[in-house]
């Protein structure tokens, strides 16, 4: 039979007192004597009582808890955003709960639901795909509405005033399309499975942008924009077989992979014939062969600035109420898919 959890009511029957009387004694109150405090101390030992650390902060109105709501756990971003979000929160004394909305808009509101039944103190969440999609934010708005702050991250919207921290991807993509134009490119095509998403069309403005400056015309025929109805090595294949290129912006980093295997299949040199950069500085770019050039967005740094962002907001109660947004500027971390710079 599985052991029930002792609880202070527990200790308080047993020895036919109070429940504050308990709650004292374990406190080693000078209000209880020192004969009850050891008994009661001795028991709660034996019996392997642990206070319930959610009650007791509620007696203050805080939980010390914060909800997280991310929308890919397989992307490696998302995972090194939550190294730094738990990291902060462990070291400023929080817990964290959290939910996978798996890109979903419904499983993202359900996820809120939960969470605010749990009576936390905030929530840190990257906007599902689907809700971008929609454009619906009522869920958000209706927990801000309740006094529960939020701190979006990398997938934002400027519907909602609430504090944010993003990463700015329009420069990083920018940066990487001049890389290509310094080391000789003309013809650059970029290959999004995110367009859209927020942080895919900033991605495109800097592609663009860089074109333009340099006096590339944008060729619609170079973007390859893939979704779940379409294959994507079936795209780039048709891509590569019908137009000349040679450099490809890829702006996540399964594309980037992707790209790099369908390019080496067609027997084209990598940088030599067609240079490659990737968004996202994860595991699979530094060990697939060639290595990948990425543009890192200091994941763990943002997790970091965001929890910082959220606790400052919790334990200053009293502080403006105006809303900040935080930049994390990229880097591009040359490898092995593009030409070095002479």
């Amino acid at each position: 039979m599985k052991k029930k959890r002792i609880t202070l009511k527990d200790i308080a029957n047993e020895f036919n007192v109070s429940i504050a009387t308990v709650s004292k004694a374990l406190n080693d109150s000078y209000e209880i004597s020192t004969k009850t405090k050891a008994k009661i101390q001795e028991y709660a030992k034996e019996h392997h009582y642990k206070p319930n650390s959610i009650a007791l902060n509620l007696q203050n109105k805080k939980t010390k808890t914060i909800g997280v709501i991310i929308p890919n756990i397989l992307n490696h971003f998302f995972t090194k955003v939550f190294v730094g979000i738990e990291k902060t929160a462990t070291e400023k004394g929080y817990n964290l709960i959290t939910c996978i909305s798996n890109e979903s808009y419904e499983k993202e509101v359900s996820a809120m639901e939960l969470l605010k039944n749990s009576a936390l103190d905030g929530f840190i969440l990257s906007i599902a795909e689907e809700t971008q999609v929609k454009q619906n934010f009522t869920h958000f708005q209706n927990t801000i509405n309740q006094g529960i702050p939020i701190v979006m991250f990398d997938r934002v919207t400027d519907d909602i005033e609430c504090d944010k921290v993003i990463v700015n991807d329009k420069e990083g993509a920018y940066n990487a399309t001049n890389h290509f134009i310094e080391t000789g490119c003309k013809n650059i095509a970029i290959v999004s499975t995110i367009h859209n998403l927020s942080v895919g069309k900033l991605r495109l403005e800097g592609y663009k942008k860089a074109l333009l400056e340099a006096g590339i015309p944008v060729d619609k025929s170079l973007i390859l924009k893939v979704d779940e109805f379409n294959d994507i090595n079936t795209l780039l294949k048709a891509l590569l077989d019908s137009r000349k290129v040679d450099a490809m912006l890829c702006l996540e980093e399964d594309s980037a992979v992707n790209t790099l295997k369908m390019v080496s299949s067609k027997g084209y040199k990598v940088p030599e014939d067609i240079s490659i950069i990737g968004f996202t500085n994860g595991v699979l770019p530094r060990y697939v062969t060639p290595s990948i050039t990425t543009i890192s967005q200091h994941g763990i740094y943002l997790g970091e600035t965001a929890t910082k962002m959220l606790i400052e907001k919790l334990e200053n109660e009293n502080s403006e109420t105006s809303h900040t947004t935080k930049v994390i500027k990229t880097n591009l971390i040359e490898r092995e898919t593009t030409k070095p710079l002479y």
